[in-house]
């Protein structure tokens, strides 16, 4: 076998155990299975149990595999062991890996606190609150936050209240102010206020109106028809505005009049010629100028009132701790913290800082788990955020005494790290690449040694090729370390032969009518080509692909295919749903993972309608929709009638049956159906409630046959798992639950139901993050238009100040504006390892979208730094070679050209193979006209095909059959599964004992005074449980110990209490108790189950059996039940047949002679 260029790299990781490593892992080289050989390597050599060692990964489902691959590769090493220590210190860890702490950084510190709560200062029986259950605590604290807020807002709310919107932002003021509060609250570690410029707003905007009037001043002179002066004349129209609303200056409205002004494309619009007003010699360039200096004074003014604005907001939504204060004052965020701890829930936020600070705080504490825990294994480090390396750091000192992670130290070999900060791309969640590299360069200064993992066990060769060539350019470390060097992959197999691994998919119909390439009508064309070109490879195209884990080929199908995104919605619109249309429309199965367009799909829409009819039957157009909805698909000439008929259209409302006709009857029966559920509603369980919605209507059957009805289907199963989960931790109100789905679906964001399981059929469609970690055969990167960052930096992390700035309710703080720059470019070098992340995932074929005329007309976008490793060089854009594996390409990569273009055919890629300016791989330009485009959706021909009936009624008949034989059978096994297999009986319900153990049952009475003392079912559950509790040997005291704890278990009264204290005593005197005492064998409290001849199972507990020797010598069990009964002769031959059974069991599950005693007590 080949020597791996990077196997001294593994043997070290295997092997070095005495050296604290960081491996930095590339994308596809077994990092898993690097770290699972270096727990094996600790567990092998008995330097560490599982019950000392410590394994983070990055999710549950991580660990998960983790576990079960180290069980495997145990057994492996077990079997293969040379030695019996080996083999030992193996079997040890096989009995030790389920309690092993492998798991996400949030369960290892769940953990921790539960075995400390009084340290950590937490609820001993604290619930981790999921992310639905955080919210909806954020929403109630929010709520009412805000409604004592605006009785008398603050100046930062106030702002924020007249703040004009967005037009394609339907938020408004208080989603925005609902928003920012749910930022802080998801860094409350980090509590540092922004800083407030010295900004003096009246003073800042009172000059800018002049310099706008004085450029509005310009309009009158210009064309009219000139773009330019409709811009001056849009900007004449806000000024215009302002002055109409003088008199007590509103600099609240003004600012956001300025701010809508601001927005405005008009900014941008500079016609043509080089006159403006020829007449008074104004020249156009002037009044460009002119224009550009107010907007640049214009944008000046409105980022210090944002920087402003946004330390104003910090402070209010933050609150302030103190007496006295009001709701308002104490601030969305400590109203969170206050909701959370009075219902005992602690967050994720809360897992690590709560640990953290008993880490720093306690030393006890400190000192015990770091002795406790011998070696700490870090998956994904480069996603580890400051807190949880905090928590790493001090876990893995060398010094007990030192409670700060900076001036820690770590103890050699205790600390095993394994990352990549090439594909470091949680920013949003505080994990950076600065980060990274200062807790390496710090561990390196400790004599922590770094290794390479190079070699790709993933990839293709070609794919690693054309990843290097893209990447080895773009990724190189810089003084602010906020990069990370590229580390180019090494090739492990072969390429697969007889077809392209790189692959460029051109847009069809990249132009407008006006001759520009435009990124609408890439967004409009793409996803027809994308859904063809999968239909290709899956139905026509005959390729093979090698899965994970095994080199065998097997074809090509829907489940190989992933599409990647880098978003999913963009400004409130599902960016996926074209490409799955596309995909449905060819009948081509597929999941969409974490999509956000659940409250989208139209079979939630009809189910929150159905739903909304049944809660409010007087609500017209709820009811509307339901009926006209797919559930009863009524149609409008049935509904019209029926409501000319009765009048209304009101579930519970009487109705003229005589006027009921064929139409309209359909129309009762299903306001019936409305009505039925509307009385019921709340007095069963919601999903009760909708579970019987669906099957009056037959929706499964209906839902099943739609395009897409799996996923429809799934989603339907959601709505009914959303109202369990409601139900168990909300509220039991369906009024409540239905105002729910509407908020819900009002704010968007909810996740569509994931249908397809692993290794089942349909292409996977999933956002870039949501794909890390994993690896698909086929790969195909989409959504070219979807900017590589936001115009503005999102975010500014200082772990050491603990400050976190982001844009609040859209205002950026000082810290941000402070370094724009700075940031921008950090925004830009994560989101090149966005992309290194997204095309590290294929294995077999990655497929990118082009452009194929030239690429400086199309729109720069995510995927534009792939362009120099996929195009061709200017000269060779022409001259393609024959592409293996493909069919035969025509001329152009352009499907249709305006007459209005610059370019012609002459100037596109030619469809073939090519290579490309950059790099030693070769890329196939695939032709848009050997695809299958513009499909017709062929909604209605399935259902059509699956309901029609064939002329002589031949299938409708066997059908008809088929379902009545089905029914027999259900009936049939239904009755079979209600008869119980075991029929079990209590000891009282038994059947007649044995005689002969009944003769052996003999009467026994203690001396204590039965007839002024108390009875009753209570009092004898009180001196069971005192004579189940005690020692045989207590004395009076104990015995009143025991009597008066158990009578307030019970609630006993005093007299019953005295009572059964003197009963008890009087027991243990006598000389059945005492022979117990001194047996050789003593059971008390014990169950017992005997077989009875019918097969049927009789069970019982007996209060106390003991064993001795008789006269003979013989061992023989004795059988003691105890009685408080005033008088047992009523119930004598009961009370014998319970415990003649008890006799019997314990005869014949010892095989030892026993008899029986009743004792009354």
């Amino acid at each position: 076998m080949t020597r791996l260029v990077d196997q001294e790299a593994r043997d070290r990781i295997a092997h070095d155990l005495a050296s604290t490593l960081i491996v930095e892992a590339a994308a596809g080289t077994g990092k898993t299975t690097a770290l699972v050989e270096r727990v094996l390597s600790l567990l092998r050599t008995g330097t560490a149990t599982l019950r000392t060692l410590v394994a983070v990964t990055f999710t549950e489902k991580a660990a998960g595999e983790m576990k079960l691959r180290l069980r495997t590769e145990i057994e492996k090493a077990r079997r293969a062991a040379g030695s019996e220590g080996e083999r030992a210190h193996l079997n040890r860890a096989l009995a030790e890996l389920e309690a092993a702490h492998i798991g996400t950084i949030h369960g290892f510190c769940a953990d921790m606190l539960r075995e400390r709560p009084v340290e950590a200062k937490v609820d001993p029986l604290f619930e981790v609150a999921s992310e639905s259950e955080s919210e909806r605590l954020y929403d109630e604290a929010f709520t009412r936050w805000f409604q004592d807020t605006l009785k008398e807002p603050g100046e930062g709310v106030g702002r924020v209240l007249r703040r004009a919107t967005r037009e394609r932002d339907q938020d408004g003021p208080r989603r925005a102010l609902q928003k920012a509060g749910f930022g802080l609250i998801g860094q409350r570690d980090f509590p540092t206020p922004y800083a407030r410029p010295d900004f003096d707003r009246a003073a800042a905007i009172d000059p800018l109106l002049d310099k706008l009037r004085n450029l509005a001043a310009y309009a009158p002179k210009g064309f009219a028809d000139s773009w330019l002066t409709k811009s001056l004349l849009e900007i004449s129209r806000v000024v215009s505005e302002i002055d109409r609303r003088e008199g007590a200056r509103d600099y609240d409205a003004i600012e956001a009049l300025l701010r809508t002004l601001a927005r405005h494309k008009c900014w941008g619009w500079k016609g043509s010629g080089q006159w403006f007003n020829r007449a008074e010699g104004i020249l156009r360039q002037h009044v460009i100028d002119e224009r550009a200096a107010a907007k640049d004074e214009l944008a000046r003014v409105l980022d210090a009132a944002d920087a402003d604005l946004a330390a104003l907001l910090f402070r209010e939504l933050w609150g302030e701790e103190g007496e006295g204060k009001s709701p308002a004052e104490r601030g969305v965020v400590r109203a969170y913290e206050d909701l959370k701890a009075r219902a005992g829930k602690l967050d994720f936020l809360d897992l690590l800082a709560l640990t953290r600070d008993l880490l720093v705080q306690n030393a006890t504490v400190r000192k015990e788990l770091q002795k406790r825990f011998t070696h700490l294994l870090v998956d994904e480090f480069q996603d580890t955020d400051p807190l949880q390396a905090e928590i790493l750091l001090l876990l893995a000192a060398d010094d007990p005494s030192v409670g700060d992670a900076d001036a820690a130290r770590v103890v050699p070999g205790k600390l095993f790290l394994v990352g990549d900060p090439k594909q470091s791309i949680y920013r949003f969640r505080r994990a950076d690449v600065s980060l990274y590299e200062s807790i390496k360069e710090r561990l390196q200064g400790q004599g922590a040694t770094v290794v390479h993992l190079r070699t790709s066990f993933r990839s293709a060769p070609s794919i690693q090729e054309f990843v290097n060539a893209a990447f080895t350019p773009l990724m190189k470390t810089n003084e602010a370390r906020s990069q990370a060097a590229y580390v180019p992959l090494a090739p492990h197999r072969p390429d697969p032969t007889g077809r392209p691994t790189v692959i460029a998919l051109p847009v069809p119909r990249p132009y407008s009518e006006f001759g520009r390439v435009t990124s609408w009508k890439i967004e409009e064309s793409l996803p027809d080509a994308v859904g063809a070109y999968i239909d290709w490879l899956v139905n026509v195209s005959g390729w093979t692909v090698t899965e994970r884990g095994s080199d065998v080929p097997v074809k090509l199908e829907a489940r190989h295919v992933c599409l990647l995104f880098k978003r999913l919605q963009s400004f409130g619109n599902d960016v996926t749903r074209p490409y799955v249309r596309s995909l449905e429309v060819r009948r081509i199965p597929h999941v969409l993972v974490g999509g956000k367009s659940f409250h989208e799909r139209e079979e939630v829409i009809a189910v929150r309608s159905a739903l909304g009819a049944v809660e409010w039957p007087d609500d017209t157009m709820s009811v509307y929709a339901a009926l006209h909805g797919p559930f009863f698909a009524l149609g409008d000439d049935a509904l019209l009638a029926f409501k000319h008929t009765q009048k209304h259209l009101h579930p519970l409302r009487k109705r003229d049956e005589t006027k009921l006709t064929e139409l309209t009857r359909p129309v009762a029966q299903a306001l019936d159906v409305l009505a039925q559920l509307h009385v019921g509603r709340n007095r069963r369980p919601i999903a009760d409630t909708i579970a019987r919605f669906l099957e009056a209507t037959r929706a499964h059957a209906g839902i099943a046959i739609w395009p897409a009805g799996e996923q429809a289907l799934g989603n339907i199963l959601r709505v009914l798992d959303m109202a369990r989960r409601f139900e168990q931790g909300y509220a039991t109100s369906f009024r409540a639950f239905v105002g729910r789905l509407d908020e819900d679906a009002e704010r968007g964001g909810a996740n569509e139901a994931p249908v397809v399981e692993e290794g089942t059929d349909g292409v996977r469609v999933m956002t870039v993050h949501r794909a890390k970690g994993l690896e698909f055969p086929v790969v195909i990167l989409v959504d070219p238009t979807a900017n590589a960052t936001f115009r503005e930096p999102s975010r500014y992390v200082d772990a050491k100040r603990k400050l976190f700035a982001v844009p609040l309710c859209g205002a950026a703080p000082k810290e941000l504006l402070e370094r724009r720059e700075e940031l921008l470019q950090q925004d830009r070098e994560e989101a090149v390892r966005l992309l290194y992340v997204a095309t590290t995932r294929a294995r077999e074929l990655l497929v990118l979208p082009i452009v194929g005329d030239e690429r400086d007309d199309s729109p720069d976008g995510w995927l534009e730094p792939l362009s120099h490793v996929l195009y061709p060089s200017e000269r060779d854009r022409r001259a393609s070679r024959p592409a293996p594996g493909c069919p035969t390409f025509g001329e152009d990569t352009i499907l249709e050209r305006p007459e209005t273009a610059s370019r012609g055919p002459g100037s596109s890629v030619r469809p073939g193979l090519h290579r490309p300016a950059l790099g030693n791989h070769e890329v196939v330009f695939w032709d848009p006209r050997a695809l299958r485009l513009d499909r017709e959706d062929e909604v209605g021909l399935r259902q059509q095909k699956i309901l029609a009936v064939d002329d002589k009624g031949t299938a409708a008949r066997d059908g008809i059959e088929q379902h009545a034989a089905w029914l027999e059978s259900r009936r049939t096994a239904v009755e079979r599964a209600s008869v119980p297999s075991v029929v079990v009986h209590t000891v009282t319900e038994a059947k007649d004992a044995p005689e002969t153990k009944a003769a052996e049952v003999v009467f026994e009475a203690t001396s204590a005074t039965r007839g002024a003392r108390p009875h009753g079912k209570r009092f004898g559950v009180l001196v069971h449980a005192i004579l189940a509790t005690i020692a045989l040997d207590d004395d009076a005291a104990r015995i009143a110990d025991t009597a008066r704890i158990q009578g307030r278990i019970v609630g006993a009264s005093e007299d019953e209490v005295a009572g059964a204290r003197d009963a008890v005593a009087a027991a243990l005197a006598h000389p059945l108790l005492v022979r117990a005492r001194n047996a050789e064998r003593l059971e008390r409290e014990t169950p017992v189950m005997v077989r009875e001849d019918d097969g049927s199972l009789v069970e019982g507990v007996v209060d106390l059996a003991f064993l001795e020797k008789d006269d003979r010598g013989n061992l023989v069990w004795t059988v003691v039940d105890f009685k408080t009964d005033v008088e047992l002769a009523a119930r004598k031959d009961a009370y014998v047949k319970q415990v003649a059974t008890y006799v019997d069991a314990i005869a014949r599950a010892t095989g030892q002679p026993a008899k029986g005693a009743l004792l009354s007590v």
